[in-house]
């Protein structure tokens, strides 16, 4: 299993309840600071991230992502 963070920079107020009916996102909740709002998603293998930061891209509002893998 492979976990991800997605900042996601986005002027709507809702953007963390939309980014978890994204598949894969395990969890999404609203920051302060320069990004919106945090996905923490679980994916199988480590090409599917940019499928699923893809999905994120996608969603109307989104100005911006930014992907951190985790490193074991």
């Amino acid at each position: 299993m492979v976990r991800a963070i997605i900042l996601v920079k986005s002027p709507k107020k809702l953007i963390a309840a939309r980014l978890r009916k994204v598949s894969c996102v395990r969890d999404s909740f609203p920051t302060s600071g320069q990004f919106d709002a945090v996905a923490i998603i679980e994916v199988e293998e480590l090409a599917k991230i940019k499928d699923i930061a893809t999905q994120i891209q996608k969603i109307s509002g989104v100005e911006r992502t930014e992907t951190m893998v985790e490193v074991q």
